[in-house]
């Protein structure tokens, strides 16, 4: 059993990053559906890769730089996988107006405008608000941020139906509804790495993003009556902003 939920994490972190995992990792949709429960883990793993560049580049280098390099890191190490998503989807509900136009659009692997600015705006809005946060809270606002916002994300496929009837999307194999179980050992993963920060910082950042996921499930069932892959990357890019806005605005007030 333990061996079986070590495959299925691995599965997760085959399927989110580019981190290489054992070669007995095996391929079934099965494991891939119940990696769900694992994806907050596997934001831990993306945080803390961007925490600990940031820990090592401020040593030598102004901390604009080293959060910089921190983000740089974590694209590197998910080849940006949630923004693609955040892009696509933006394109999609941008440019579409029906169901079917959405889809299509979020299929085409062409970025257009709406896309690219939604990228643009998103990094610079996230630098800005690590760049403004107390130094000593950046490291761990990245690793929570980045388990939390995936839980949030997670949360969608608890929620909401897969609108895709194809085989060819990447997030085909999330298609199956998690159960009860497996979103609260997401939510345990995801959830749990807030506790680096003070706890009204915690608080607020957790509370922007499941508001922000509630506003996103929202629409997304309104305009096309479910989830895509990219509708769960833009909610991960939307929550992870969401909570370094909380952390921010509860430094400002509270510290």
């Amino acid at each position: 059993m333990i061996q079986r939920e070590i495959g299925y994490f691995f599965g997760a972190l085959r399927f989110f990053t580019r981190l290489p995992v054992p070669a007995w990792v095996g391929h079934s949709q099965d494991a891939l559906d119940r990696a769900a429960r694992y994806f907050p883990l596997v934001g831990i793993l993306v945080g803390v890769s961007g925490g600990l560049t940031f820990l090592l580049a401020a040593f030598v280098l102004p901390v604009s730089l080293a959060i910089l390099l921190s983000m740089a890191t974590t694209l590197l190490v998910t080849g940006a996988f949630h923004e693609d998503g955040l892009s696509d989807a933006v394109d999609g509900f941008g440019g579409g107006w029906s169901k079917e136009q959405v889809l299509a659009i979020m299929k085409d692997s062409r970025i257009g405008s709406y896309g690219a600015i939604a990228i643009a705006l998103m990094l610079l809005a996230k630098f800005n608000a690590l760049l403004e946060l107390p130094d000593e809270w950046i490291a761990p606002a990245i690793v929570a941020a980045h388990a939390a916002s995936r839980f949030c994300s997670t949360a969608l496929i608890y929620a909401l139906d897969y609108v895709r009837d194809d085989d060819s999307s990447r997030a085909r194999p999330l298609a199956v509804r998690m159960g009860a179980g497996s979103l609260a050992v997401a939510g345990l993963f995801g959830l749990a790495p807030l506790a680096l920060l003070p706890w009204q910082a915690a608080g607020a950042g957790l509370l922007l993003a499941l508001l922000t996921t509630f506003l996103a499930a929202r629409y997304f069932a309104k305009r096309i009556g479910g989830y895509t892959g990219d509708c769960l990357g833009a909610t991960q890019q939307g929550a992870e902003l969401a909570i370094y806005l909380g952390v921010l605005a509860a430094a400002w007030n509270f510290s």
